[in-house]
Protein backbone atom coordinates (compact mmCIF):
# COMPACT_ATOMS: atom_id res chain seq x y z
CA UNK A 1 0.00 0.00 0.00
CA UNK A 2 1.47 3.69 -1.02
CA UNK A 3 2.94 5.40 1.76
CA UNK A 4 2.69 8.90 0.95
CA UNK A 5 -1.84 8.65 0.42
CA UNK A 6 -3.99 11.57 1.10
CA UNK A 7 -6.20 10.85 3.91
CA UNK A 8 -10.13 12.51 5.06
CA UNK A 9 -10.06 13.60 8.22
CA UNK A 10 -13.40 14.45 8.88
CA UNK A 11 -16.48 15.10 7.47
CA UNK A 12 -19.82 16.50 7.55
CA UNK A 13 -23.49 15.61 5.34
CA UNK A 14 -26.63 16.94 5.10
CA UNK A 15 -29.95 15.00 5.02
CA UNK A 16 -30.75 14.47 1.42
CA UNK A 17 -34.56 14.81 0.16
CA UNK A 18 -36.84 17.82 -0.69
CA UNK A 19 -35.27 20.04 1.72
CA UNK A 20 -37.89 23.57 0.92
CA UNK A 21 -36.95 26.55 2.57
CA UNK A 22 -33.07 25.51 1.90
CA UNK A 23 -31.03 26.86 -0.80
CA UNK A 24 -27.92 25.31 -2.04
CA UNK A 25 -25.74 28.59 -0.40
CA UNK A 26 -27.82 26.98 2.99
CA UNK A 27 -26.31 23.47 2.21
CA UNK A 28 -22.71 24.74 1.28
CA UNK A 29 -22.59 26.29 4.50
CA UNK A 30 -23.98 23.82 6.34
CA UNK A 31 -21.67 20.57 5.63
CA UNK A 32 -18.36 23.13 5.60
CA UNK A 33 -19.20 24.08 9.21
CA UNK A 34 -19.79 20.47 9.78
CA UNK A 35 -16.49 19.02 8.22
CA UNK A 36 -14.32 22.14 9.84
CA UNK A 37 -16.37 21.36 13.92
CA UNK A 38 -15.86 17.53 12.82
CA UNK A 39 -12.07 18.52 12.27
CA UNK A 40 -11.46 20.68 15.30
CA UNK A 41 -9.54 23.24 13.34
CA UNK A 42 -9.85 26.46 12.95
CA UNK A 43 -11.15 27.70 8.91
CA UNK A 44 -8.05 29.60 8.21
CA UNK A 45 -5.88 26.16 8.46
CA UNK A 46 -7.71 25.22 4.99
CA UNK A 47 -5.59 25.69 1.77
CA UNK A 48 -7.89 25.27 -0.85
CA UNK A 49 -11.45 24.79 -1.92
CA UNK A 50 -13.02 22.72 -4.25
CA UNK A 51 -16.46 22.38 -5.19
CA UNK A 52 -18.69 19.73 -6.87
CA UNK A 53 -21.61 21.10 -8.45
CA UNK A 54 -22.89 19.85 -11.80
CA UNK A 55 -26.81 22.01 -12.38
CA UNK A 56 -25.26 25.29 -12.09
CA UNK A 57 -27.76 26.36 -15.06
CA UNK A 58 -30.43 25.07 -12.76
CA UNK A 59 -30.14 27.30 -9.77
CA UNK A 60 -29.39 31.12 -9.24
CA UNK A 61 -25.77 30.46 -7.95
CA UNK A 62 -24.50 29.96 -10.86
CA UNK A 63 -20.94 30.78 -10.04
CA UNK A 64 -21.08 28.69 -6.84
CA UNK A 65 -17.45 28.10 -5.81
CA UNK A 66 -16.78 31.18 -3.49
CA UNK A 67 -20.44 30.13 -1.68
CA UNK A 68 -17.53 27.91 0.29
CA UNK A 69 -16.41 30.96 1.83
CA UNK A 70 -20.18 32.28 3.31
CA UNK A 71 -19.26 29.38 5.81
CA UNK A 72 -16.44 31.09 8.00
CA UNK A 73 -14.21 34.44 7.93
CA UNK A 74 -11.29 32.38 7.84
CA UNK A 75 -11.99 30.92 4.55
CA UNK A 76 -11.85 34.49 3.19
CA UNK A 77 -9.38 34.57 0.50
CA UNK A 78 -8.80 30.95 0.22
CA UNK A 79 -8.34 29.50 -3.23
CA UNK A 80 -11.80 27.90 -4.57
CA UNK A 81 -12.86 26.23 -7.40
CA UNK A 82 -15.77 24.24 -8.94
CA UNK A 83 -15.49 20.61 -10.29
CA UNK A 84 -18.09 19.40 -12.99
CA UNK A 85 -18.11 16.22 -14.64
CA UNK A 86 -21.73 15.23 -14.89
CA UNK A 87 -22.92 12.77 -11.89
CA UNK A 88 -19.17 12.10 -10.55
CA UNK A 89 -18.63 16.27 -9.95
CA UNK A 90 -18.09 15.49 -6.45
CA UNK A 91 -15.22 12.92 -7.29
CA UNK A 92 -13.69 14.89 -9.62
CA UNK A 93 -13.81 17.88 -6.57
CA UNK A 94 -11.93 15.31 -4.33
CA UNK A 95 -9.52 14.07 -6.90
CA UNK A 96 -8.53 17.78 -7.69
CA UNK A 97 -8.00 18.34 -3.89
CA UNK A 98 -6.13 14.91 -3.43
CA UNK A 99 -4.12 16.72 -6.47
CA UNK A 100 -3.03 19.89 -4.62
CA UNK A 101 -1.93 17.88 -1.50
CA UNK A 102 0.22 15.68 -3.97
CA UNK A 103 1.79 18.38 -5.78
CA UNK A 104 2.51 20.25 -2.36
CA UNK A 105 0.65 23.13 -3.26
CA UNK A 106 -1.68 22.76 -0.08
CA UNK A 107 -1.58 20.67 3.05
CA UNK A 108 -5.39 20.38 4.44
CA UNK A 109 -7.61 20.44 1.55
CA UNK A 110 -11.89 21.15 2.25
CA UNK A 111 -13.87 19.45 -0.81
CA UNK A 112 -17.69 20.07 -0.74
CA UNK A 113 -20.53 18.45 -3.03
CA UNK A 114 -23.75 19.85 -3.23
CA UNK A 115 -26.90 20.02 -5.26
CA UNK A 116 -30.13 21.89 -5.42
CA UNK A 117 -32.39 20.40 -7.51
CA UNK A 118 -36.14 19.94 -6.16
CA UNK A 119 -37.05 23.39 -6.99
CA UNK A 120 -37.95 22.80 -10.18
CA UNK A 121 -39.52 20.32 -12.43
CA UNK A 122 -38.85 16.94 -13.06
CA UNK A 123 -38.88 17.15 -16.92
CA UNK A 124 -36.87 20.54 -16.32
CA UNK A 125 -34.56 18.26 -14.21
CA UNK A 126 -34.66 15.67 -16.61
CA UNK A 127 -33.72 17.32 -19.74
CA UNK A 128 -31.10 19.42 -17.40
CA UNK A 129 -29.21 15.77 -16.66
CA UNK A 130 -29.93 14.81 -20.58
CA UNK A 131 -27.14 17.35 -21.41
CA UNK A 132 -24.47 14.62 -20.11
CA UNK A 133 -25.52 12.36 -23.24
CA UNK A 134 -23.35 13.14 -26.71
CA UNK A 135 -25.72 15.94 -28.06
CA UNK A 136 -24.17 15.73 -31.82
CA UNK A 137 -26.08 12.40 -32.96
CA UNK A 138 -30.03 13.12 -33.38
CA UNK A 139 -30.30 9.61 -32.57
CA UNK A 140 -29.07 10.23 -28.94
CA UNK A 141 -29.80 13.65 -28.25
CA UNK A 142 -33.09 13.18 -27.68
CA UNK A 143 -32.71 10.21 -25.23
CA UNK A 144 -33.05 11.27 -21.36
CA UNK A 145 -31.17 8.67 -18.64
CA UNK A 146 -33.76 6.63 -18.03
CA UNK A 147 -34.09 5.87 -21.48
CA UNK A 148 -30.51 5.21 -21.91
CA UNK A 149 -30.49 2.85 -19.02
CA UNK A 150 -33.88 1.20 -19.94
CA UNK A 151 -31.88 0.56 -23.43
CA UNK A 152 -29.51 -1.42 -21.55
CA UNK A 153 -31.91 -3.27 -19.49
CA UNK A 154 -33.71 -4.63 -22.46
CA UNK A 155 -30.32 -5.44 -24.22
CA UNK A 156 -29.40 -7.17 -21.06
CA UNK A 157 -32.37 -9.23 -21.57
CA UNK A 158 -32.16 -9.93 -25.26
CA UNK A 159 -28.33 -11.17 -24.35
CA UNK A 160 -28.49 -12.83 -20.89
CA UNK A 161 -31.92 -13.61 -19.35
CA UNK A 162 -34.72 -10.56 -18.06
CA UNK A 163 -32.86 -9.02 -15.39
CA UNK A 164 -36.08 -7.28 -13.96
CA UNK A 165 -36.28 -9.45 -11.11
CA UNK A 166 -32.31 -8.83 -10.34
CA UNK A 167 -33.48 -5.45 -10.78
CA UNK A 168 -36.48 -5.21 -8.11
CA UNK A 169 -34.04 -7.26 -5.73
CA UNK A 170 -31.52 -4.47 -5.62
CA UNK A 171 -34.43 -1.63 -5.41
CA UNK A 172 -35.77 -3.73 -2.18
CA UNK A 173 -31.85 -4.15 -1.00
CA UNK A 174 -31.44 -0.32 -1.06
CA UNK A 175 -34.78 0.79 0.37
CA UNK A 176 -34.05 -1.75 3.34
CA UNK A 177 -30.70 -0.19 4.11
CA UNK A 178 -31.69 3.10 3.71
CA UNK A 179 -34.33 2.20 6.61
CA UNK A 180 -31.31 2.26 9.01
CA UNK A 181 -29.91 5.81 7.48
CA UNK A 182 -31.05 8.96 9.36
CA UNK A 183 -30.46 10.82 6.46
CA UNK A 184 -31.56 9.32 3.71
CA UNK A 185 -33.93 10.70 1.15
CA UNK A 186 -36.71 7.61 1.65
CA UNK A 187 -37.69 5.61 4.65
CA UNK A 188 -39.72 3.46 3.06
CA UNK A 189 -39.74 0.11 2.97
CA UNK A 190 -39.98 -1.69 -0.90
CA UNK A 191 -41.21 -4.97 -0.76
CA UNK A 192 -39.98 -7.10 -3.88
CA UNK A 193 -43.19 -8.07 -4.94
CA UNK A 194 -44.08 -4.03 -5.37
CA UNK A 195 -40.89 -3.30 -6.85
CA UNK A 196 -40.77 -6.02 -9.29
CA UNK A 197 -44.28 -5.45 -10.96
CA UNK A 198 -45.61 -2.48 -12.60
CA UNK A 199 -48.73 -0.98 -11.63
CA UNK A 200 -50.38 2.15 -11.01
CA UNK A 201 -47.63 3.52 -8.38
CA UNK A 202 -44.46 1.72 -10.56
CA UNK A 203 -45.17 2.11 -14.05
CA UNK A 204 -42.55 1.46 -16.71
CA UNK A 205 -40.66 5.18 -17.19
CA UNK A 206 -38.71 3.81 -20.21
CA UNK A 207 -38.10 0.27 -21.95
CA UNK A 208 -37.83 -2.00 -19.67
CA UNK A 209 -37.26 0.40 -16.59
CA UNK A 210 -39.67 1.04 -13.80
CA UNK A 211 -40.44 3.79 -11.38
CA UNK A 212 -38.55 1.77 -8.46
CA UNK A 213 -35.86 1.16 -10.35
CA UNK A 214 -34.69 4.84 -10.78
CA UNK A 215 -32.81 6.91 -8.41
CA UNK A 216 -34.18 10.32 -6.85
CA UNK A 217 -34.33 13.98 -7.93
CA UNK A 218 -32.09 15.46 -4.66
CA UNK A 219 -31.49 18.30 -2.60
CA UNK A 220 -28.17 17.74 -0.32
CA UNK A 221 -24.69 17.97 0.56
CA UNK A 222 -21.51 16.44 1.82
CA UNK A 223 -18.08 17.64 2.95
CA UNK A 224 -14.59 16.18 3.64
CA UNK A 225 -11.39 17.44 4.38
CA UNK A 226 -8.22 15.89 2.70
CA UNK A 227 -4.87 15.98 4.67
CA UNK A 228 -1.31 15.41 3.54
CA UNK A 229 0.38 12.38 5.33
CA UNK A 230 2.41 14.88 7.34
CA UNK A 231 -0.77 16.66 8.87
CA UNK A 232 -2.51 13.60 9.19
CA UNK A 233 -1.39 12.23 11.95
CA UNK A 234 -2.53 14.94 13.99
CA UNK A 235 -6.06 14.16 14.02
CA UNK A 236 -8.45 12.01 15.92
CA UNK A 237 -9.31 10.23 12.81
CA UNK A 238 -7.23 9.02 9.51
CA UNK A 239 -8.72 7.07 6.81
CA UNK A 240 -6.05 6.94 3.84
CA UNK A 241 -7.18 7.25 0.10
CA UNK A 242 -5.13 4.30 -1.06
CA UNK A 243 -5.65 5.43 -4.82
CA UNK A 244 -8.13 7.11 -7.01
CA UNK A 245 -8.80 6.62 -10.34
CA UNK A 246 -10.34 8.01 -13.13
CA UNK A 247 -11.20 6.31 -16.43
CA UNK A 248 -13.40 8.48 -19.19
CA UNK A 249 -14.69 6.60 -22.11
CA UNK A 250 -15.97 7.67 -25.41
CA UNK A 251 -19.48 9.73 -24.84
CA UNK A 252 -21.25 8.44 -28.19
CA UNK A 253 -23.31 5.16 -26.69
CA UNK A 254 -23.08 3.96 -30.23
CA UNK A 255 -19.65 3.46 -30.61
CA UNK A 256 -19.33 0.96 -27.77
CA UNK A 257 -21.11 -1.94 -25.82
CA UNK A 258 -23.12 -0.31 -23.29
CA UNK A 259 -23.21 -3.94 -21.55
CA UNK A 260 -19.36 -3.77 -21.20
CA UNK A 261 -19.01 -1.00 -18.78
CA UNK A 262 -15.85 -0.94 -20.24
CA UNK A 263 -15.17 2.18 -17.76
CA UNK A 264 -16.35 1.19 -14.80
CA UNK A 265 -14.35 -2.18 -14.93
CA UNK A 266 -10.94 -0.49 -15.93
CA UNK A 267 -11.17 2.20 -13.09
CA UNK A 268 -12.25 -0.17 -10.39
CA UNK A 269 -9.63 -2.82 -10.98
CA UNK A 270 -7.12 0.09 -11.45
CA UNK A 271 -8.11 1.54 -8.03
CA UNK A 272 -7.97 -2.01 -6.34
CA UNK A 273 -4.10 -2.22 -7.71
CA UNK A 274 -3.03 1.06 -6.98
CA UNK A 275 -3.89 -0.13 -3.34
CA UNK A 276 -2.04 -3.35 -4.00
CA UNK A 277 -5.41 -5.56 -2.58
CA UNK A 278 -8.16 -7.61 -4.56
CA UNK A 279 -11.42 -7.58 -4.00
CA UNK A 280 -11.10 -10.12 -1.68
CA UNK A 281 -9.73 -7.80 0.82
CA UNK A 282 -12.48 -5.09 0.46
CA UNK A 283 -15.32 -5.17 3.64
CA UNK A 284 -17.69 -3.24 1.50
CA UNK A 285 -18.39 -0.86 -1.31
CA UNK A 286 -20.51 2.13 -1.94
CA UNK A 287 -21.14 2.20 -5.90
CA UNK A 288 -23.29 4.24 -8.17
CA UNK A 289 -26.68 2.53 -8.61
CA UNK A 290 -28.63 5.70 -10.33
CA UNK A 291 -30.28 2.92 -11.79
CA UNK A 292 -30.71 -0.55 -10.58
CA UNK A 293 -29.44 -2.21 -14.04
CA UNK A 294 -26.52 0.23 -12.91
CA UNK A 295 -25.69 -1.52 -10.03
CA UNK A 296 -26.22 -5.22 -11.43
CA UNK A 297 -23.57 -4.27 -14.36
CA UNK A 298 -20.93 -2.74 -11.69
CA UNK A 299 -21.39 -6.25 -9.80
CA UNK A 300 -20.06 -7.80 -12.99
CA UNK A 301 -17.37 -4.80 -13.56
CA UNK A 302 -16.23 -5.56 -10.34
CA UNK A 303 -15.45 -9.00 -10.76
CA UNK A 304 -18.32 -10.24 -8.16
CA UNK A 305 -19.84 -12.30 -10.85
CA UNK A 306 -19.31 -13.47 -14.73
CA UNK A 307 -20.88 -11.27 -17.66
CA UNK A 308 -25.01 -11.97 -17.21
CA UNK A 309 -24.50 -13.57 -14.13
CA UNK A 310 -24.87 -10.31 -11.73
CA UNK A 311 -28.05 -11.88 -10.23
CA UNK A 312 -25.59 -14.62 -8.45
CA UNK A 313 -24.68 -12.22 -5.68
CA UNK A 314 -27.72 -10.82 -4.57
CA UNK A 315 -29.23 -14.74 -4.57
CA UNK A 316 -26.39 -15.47 -2.40
CA UNK A 317 -26.41 -12.35 -0.56
CA UNK A 318 -23.32 -11.48 -1.52
CA UNK A 319 -23.93 -7.76 -1.29
CA UNK A 320 -26.74 -7.66 0.96
CA UNK A 321 -26.17 -6.67 4.55
CA UNK A 322 -24.27 -8.91 6.49
CA UNK A 323 -23.07 -10.59 3.57
CA UNK A 324 -19.06 -11.03 2.43
CA UNK A 325 -19.39 -7.76 0.61
CA UNK A 326 -22.20 -5.47 1.15
CA UNK A 327 -22.89 -2.83 -1.23
CA UNK A 328 -25.06 0.35 -0.72
CA UNK A 329 -25.25 0.16 3.17
CA UNK A 330 -26.29 3.57 2.87
CA UNK A 331 -29.07 3.13 0.74
CA UNK A 332 -27.48 4.05 -2.54
CA UNK A 333 -28.69 6.66 -5.38
CA UNK A 334 -31.60 5.00 -5.03
CA UNK A 335 -33.24 5.34 -1.72
CA UNK A 336 -30.56 7.45 0.21
CA UNK A 337 -30.76 10.05 -2.87
CA UNK A 338 -28.97 11.42 -5.73
CA UNK A 339 -27.71 15.63 -5.48
CA UNK A 340 -25.93 14.41 -8.32
CA UNK A 341 -22.83 17.50 -7.33
CA UNK A 342 -22.82 15.95 -3.48
CA UNK A 343 -23.06 12.07 -4.44
CA UNK A 344 -19.56 11.08 -4.64
CA UNK A 345 -18.56 13.15 -1.34
CA UNK A 346 -21.34 11.77 0.11
CA UNK A 347 -20.08 8.14 -0.45
CA UNK A 348 -16.60 8.90 0.41
CA UNK A 349 -17.99 10.67 3.76
CA UNK A 350 -19.58 7.72 4.64
CA UNK A 351 -17.34 5.41 3.60
CA UNK A 352 -14.98 7.36 6.34
CA UNK A 353 -17.44 7.32 8.66
CA UNK A 354 -17.98 3.49 8.46
CA UNK A 355 -14.43 2.71 8.01
CA UNK A 356 -14.08 5.14 11.26
CA UNK A 357 -16.37 2.79 13.25
CA UNK A 358 -19.02 5.77 13.09
CA UNK A 359 -21.15 4.77 10.49
CA UNK A 360 -23.94 6.25 9.70
CA UNK A 361 -26.47 3.43 9.20
CA UNK A 362 -25.91 0.16 8.61
CA UNK A 363 -22.07 -1.19 10.00
CA UNK A 364 -19.56 -4.02 8.79
CA UNK A 365 -17.41 -5.24 11.47
CA UNK A 366 -14.09 -4.05 11.72
CA UNK A 367 -13.84 -2.72 8.27
CA UNK A 368 -10.09 -2.40 6.82
CA UNK A 369 -10.81 -1.51 3.35
CA UNK A 370 -13.97 0.30 1.23
CA UNK A 371 -14.29 0.94 -2.52
CA UNK A 372 -15.73 3.67 -3.57
CA UNK A 373 -17.13 3.95 -7.13
CA UNK A 374 -19.01 7.03 -9.07
CA UNK A 375 -19.93 7.66 -12.34
CA UNK A 376 -20.35 10.23 -14.55
CA UNK A 377 -22.52 9.82 -18.15
CA UNK A 378 -23.45 6.31 -19.16
CA UNK A 379 -20.47 4.82 -18.28
CA UNK A 380 -18.48 8.04 -19.30
CA UNK A 381 -16.78 9.69 -16.54
CA UNK A 382 -15.66 6.62 -14.23
CA UNK A 383 -13.84 7.49 -10.35
CA UNK A 384 -13.04 4.34 -7.59
CA UNK A 385 -11.35 5.24 -4.72
CA UNK A 386 -9.95 2.41 -2.16
CA UNK A 387 -10.38 3.96 1.03
CA UNK A 388 -8.49 2.44 4.20
CA UNK A 389 -8.35 3.17 7.99
CA UNK A 390 -5.36 3.80 9.45
CA UNK A 391 -4.85 1.79 12.80
CA UNK A 392 -2.95 3.36 15.70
Amino acid sequence: MPADCVSIVAAGHSRFGRLEGTTLEDLIVQVTREALTDAAIDASEIDALFLGHFNAGLVPDGFAASLLLQADPGLRFKPATRCENACASGSAAIQAGVHAILSGSAELVLVVGAEKMTHTSTAEVTRALAGAGYQNDPAEAGLSFPQLFGRAARQYTERYHCPLGSMAAIATKNHSNAMANPLAQMHRVMDFEHCNNVSKSNPFVAESLRLTDCSLISDGAAAIILASPKRARAFRRDVQICSMTQVNDCLPIAQRDILAFEGPQRAIHSALRGANITLADLSFAEVHDCFTIAELLIYEAMGLAPKGEGHRVLDSGVVRAGGRLPVNLSGGLKAKGHPVGATGVSMHALAFRQLTGEPIGLSVPNPEFGLVFNMGGMAVANYASVLHARRS
